[in-house]
């Protein structure tokens, strides 16, 4: 991480005016225009009657991502243009607070999550559900049962007013500050929406804790932000679903997830992300791992134009421990560079990362990971795994791994393969009567199942038929 504080950002008018005219939109009383500046920063901020603190925050970031150039290192990112995108949408018919019963929810937008399952959903195995359509939540729930134990779950922009001290001591300091990347510099001054989840010492959340975000506004950048911080003890779960409905214009996702993992705590973060193809994803998350703490990641990346997305877990302390565990498709017109990141930085420290990746109709997928282990890190156990699956000549698959070891007591392990679905696999299981698509459809599903059993049941269920939409038509 980038620790620098810069001192030097440009002059004032570097500070670029918004545009007026029909690019206008509404926000409250308020008008928000197309490109980000700080004008729409200061907005954002007077909109949700932020705290100075924060108000400063936003400022700075915003002044931090001026300084910083698009990183060039990975995917070209060339053709994303900041100034046609929209900052900030507040959804029509959102009140000033978020409603806590699904009747209060526009109807509109009720009707889209309806059709998605989530009230139903929540209703059968969720502890607490949260609903994000553009830049604010519109809805969230928590079981009675977990708010007696002292388990928060609420919006972020909830979470600044209600709980500031907590809020003021976590966000965006020294898991992902604003100085680490220029996305996460662009996510701290646009930040709106997302989670914020506390469990107290030793509670333990027995059902998994959702949220689901929908981009609905053409040319719109969402930046939602999520901070779990599970103190000693404690064990949650938390899962998110992504969607985007399909636009001429490209849009982007540029969120922040912070997640802190104290003394023997146990965290587990899955996503689900199902952009549409003129979506540029590019996050950064990030867990602070502690004494004999457990991280586990679990993500399912489809759609989307360009994926840039590595969560990183930091092994701060002895016995603390690590799981990357991710499916990554790519068709026609789509980038995913995915991957890992683990620093072990202290002794007896281990981790694990298992990547999967399909490229079809000339997609690209990438693995990008990063291992460090520190001179002082003694009994270090790692080991990664990357297997991808290309369907066609068209497609294009890469591994870059970086590992920088410094400890000489480390063990670690690295396997890659890269492989076509055979002829001779699929005319075995054609000739046992199944037709070409359901055979291509067995032999994804078997090379994805170490990763999908990991899911619960319906969400492993939503994956299989998410990853056979996508293989669609690959069988020419």
């Amino acid at each position: 991480m980038d620790e620098t504080i810069l001192k030097e950002y440009g002059r004032d008018a570097a500070l670029r005016k918004a545009p007026t005219g029909d690019a206008a939109l509404h926000v409250g009383k308020k008008a928000q225009h197309t490109g980000l500046t700080i004008d729409i920063v200061k907005e954002i901020s007077e909109v949700k009657g932020e705290p100075d603190w924060m108000r400063e925050k936003r400022l700075e970031s915003f002044r931090i991502f001026l300084s910083k150039p698009v990183p060039t290192w990975g995917p070209d990112l060339s053709h994303l243009n900041f100034d046609d995108i929209v900052g900030f949408v507040r959804p029509k018919g959102k009140e000033n607070t978020s409603p806590n019963s699904w009747e209060e929810v526009p109807s509109e937008i009720k009707n889209t999550f309806e059709r998605l399952g989530i009230p139903e959903a929540e209703r059968k195995f969720l502890a607490g559900a949260s609903v994000q359509y553009d830049s604010e939540v519109l809805y969230k729930s928590l079981r009675k049962s977990m708010t007696d134990l002292g388990v928060i779950f609420t919006d972020m922009d909830s979470a600044v007013r209600e709980y500031p001290e907590i809020v003021k001591r976590y966000f965006m300091t020294k898991c992902v500050p604003a100085t680490d990347n220029k996305f996460s510099a662009l996510h701290g001054a646009f930040w709106s929406g997302g989670s914020f989840v506390y469990v107290p010492k030793g509670v333990k959340v027995p059902m998994p804790l959702q949220i689901y975000f929908m981009m609905n506004y053409p040319g719109f950048g969402q930046f939602e932000h999520t901070l779990i911080i599970a103190e000693e003890g404690a064990q949650v779960q938390y899962i998110e679903g992504c969607s985007a409905p399909h636009y001429t214009k490209d849009s982007m996702h540029a969120a922040v997830v912070e997640i802190f993992a104290h003394k023997n705590s146990r965290v587990r973060y899955t996503s689900i992300q199902n952009w549409s193809t003129n979506v540029y994803n590019l996050n950064t998350k990030r867990a602070m791992v502690y004494e004999d703490a457990v991280m586990e990641w679990v993500g399912g990346t489809l759609g989307s134009k360009v994926t840039m997305l590595y969560p990183c877990s930091m092994l701060m302390e002895r016995g603390a421990r690590a799981e990357h565990l991710n499916i990554a498709v790519a068709g026609a017109g789509q980038i995913k560079d995915n991957g890992a990141k683990i620093f072990h930085m202290a002794p007896d420290t281990s981790s694990k990362v298992v990547s999967k990746s399909i490229c079809k109709q000339g997609g690209i997928v990438r693995y990008r990971g990063k291992l460090f282990v520190a001179k002082n890190a003694l009994r270090v156990k790692s080991n990664v795994r990357c297997d991808t699956i290309i369907v066609d000549s068209e497609s294009k698959a890469e591994t870059i791994p970086v590992m920088d070891i410094r400890s000489k007591d480390a063990m670690i392990g690295h396997e890659a393969s890269v492989g076509r679905i055979s002829e001779e696999q699929l005319f075995y299981l054609m000739s046992r009567g199944i037709d070409a698509e359901e055979a291509l459809s067995l032999v994804v599903r078997g090379f994805i199942e170490p990763i999908v059993k990991e899911l619960p049941l319906e969400y492993a269920v939503e994956m299989n038929r998410l990853i056979e939409m996508e293989m669609e038509g690959s069988v020419g």
